[in-house]
């Protein structure tokens, strides 16, 4: 099988199939780039909950929605944070207006009563089981970090997601009392300039990574 990349320059839009303008397709993907680099613009409590209002709507497994969020904001956090980060994106955690520690909460299905109550009685048969619980939250959560990353390009917002750091050591230094597990960390805000020193890079063809059975 050989390998082929899409290339942007001199494709037709608005692509076929597609039921959003070229406008939303570049503002959520095209064009939607990971951002390392910020102005000091703020970005108010207010705006992430409208994009977490917006995202938590998205499917998960049974309505489970086990994602969780830290907003990392003062200097005291921030630096307890970067801490526990790769050294190359320490500076990255200090310099961004606001930085989310996205975490699975495997305690999720405490909510079942509410959130998927024609199985309320399944969140007794998950209490015991601490492993598929950790597994369901981790699974459902990272879906919807998917959906929260593309809610804060929804909402003029840029993201800067970051894996690699010491997910054990932030678990004990901010979620000991919640019992949650984290995930990655994302900075955000708006791009300074490009917001990456990076060219775009290329990608895979929906022939290149699909089967059809």
């Amino acid at each position: 099988m050989t390998t082929d990349v899409t290339v942007l320059d001199g494709l037709d839009f608005p692509l076929p199939g597609l039921a959003v303008s070229d406008d939303v397709a570049d503002l959520l993907f095209r064009e939607a780039r990971t951002v390392g680099a910020f102005t000091q613009d703020d970005v108010t409590d207010e705006q992430i909950a409208a994009v977490y209002d917006l995202v938590r709507w998205g499917p998960t497994a049974m309505n489970t929605i086990p994602l969780r969020l830290l907003v990392v904001r003062t200097p005291e956090a921030r630096a307890r944070l970067a801490a526990l980060m790769p050294e190359g994106n320490r500076e990255r955690v200090l310099a961004a207006p606001v930085t989310l520690v996205l975490a699975a909460d495997p305690g999720f299905h405490k909510h079942l009563p509410v959130l998927a109550p024609h199985m309320a009685s399944y969140a007794d048969v998950l209490e015991p089981q601490a492993d598929t619980r950790d597994q369901m939250a981790r699974t459902n959560a990272l879906i919807q970090a998917g959906y929260l990353i593309v809610g804060l390009r929804a909402a003029g917002l840029d993201a800067g997601p970051m894996a690699g750091g010491d997910t054990q050591g932030i678990d004990a230094e901010f979620f000991a009392e919640t019992g949650w597990k984290s995930l990655f960390v994302v900075n955000v805000g708006r791009r300074e300039g490009a917001g990456t020193h990076r060219p775009r890079a290329e990608r895979l063809t929906f022939a290149d990574t699909s089967l059809t059975v």
